[in-house]
């Protein structure tokens, strides 16, 4: 990982942290539009425990493998490296389409759950269509964490808890982030597969391009998230929804 904080005073750098290969081509590019802050996308592979190990070689330099200096102590006026967790997800709440985008007001786990923060500067950047781009319908409420794909009854048992979506890496990968330090951290995934939209169902190819489209579109958002984190005096503006809200739509 390349985690030498901004040039400017007071700036920090920012980890883009997914799992799959075909995330990663969909986010290249990230250091465009990101000006003189270092942004790196962080490939982690499936599962919680992969993104554990992944994000603690990335902020201790832990890797067995030369040239990963890992985050450097962050100097007086200088803010740690944020962390954003991305990529696809199944949705949760009836009404999802794959395309639709979630955005996390937090992401819980066995292990306990993270708070997510700037939920509403996201939500807001995310909700607005780009030029030519997919309509991006907004979801904010909990992501949940498992170890396995989930589908019909316990996707329903999940929802019941609140969560809106569910995927395998972002709980993990915030919990042990801010485990490495106190930093804004945000999950932000988009759906591949919803209740009515099943991955065993036909239409699973359309459902994953349109996933993958909408995920090509969300660095902007990402740095304008990232870019709030670092106003003079300004934190990000905490969480768009309590604890215990099931979750809205903000799609435009």
């Amino acid at each position: 990982m390349s985690a030498d904080p901004a040039a400017e005073a007071g700036g920090a750098a920012l980890l883009i942290a997914c799992a799959l290969g075909i995330e990663r081509f969909a986010l290249r590019g990230a250091g465009l539009g990101a000006g003189a802050v270092t942004v790196t996308v962080l490939r982690t592979g499936m599962g919680p425990q992969s993104a554990e190990r992944a994000v603690t070689r990335a902020f201790t330099g832990r890797s067995g493998e030369p040239g990963t200096p890992g985050e450097r102590r962050a100097t007086p006026g200088e803010r740690p490296t944020a962390v954003i967790a991305t990529g696809f997800c199944a949705g949760l709440a009836p009404g999802m389409h794959p395309g639709d985008i979630v955005v996390a007001d937090e992401t819980r786990d066995p292990a306990g759950r993270t708070l997510c923060a700037g939920t509403r500067i996201l939500a807001d950047a995310l909700s607005h269509p780009l030029p030519g781009g997919p309509r991006r319908a907004v979801h904010i409420g909990p992501v949940v964490g498992s170890d396995h794909v989930v589908r019909g009854a316990e996707r329903a048992a999940l929802h019941s808890t609140g969560a809106i979506a569910v995927d395998m890496e972002s709980a993990a990968t915030l919990r042990t982030a801010v485990g490495h330090g106190v930093r804004p951290v945000a999950a932000v995934r988009v759906v591949v597969d919803a209740p009515e939209h099943e991955l065993v169902r036909i239409g699973t190819l359309r459902g994953g391009i349109s996933a993958f489209r909408v995920l090509r579109t969300v660095l902007p958002a990402f740095f304008h998230w990232h870019r709030s984190s670092l106003l003079p005096g300004g934190e990000l503006d905490g969480h768009a929804s309590p604890p215990d809200h099931p979750g809205r739509d903000v799609s435009l």
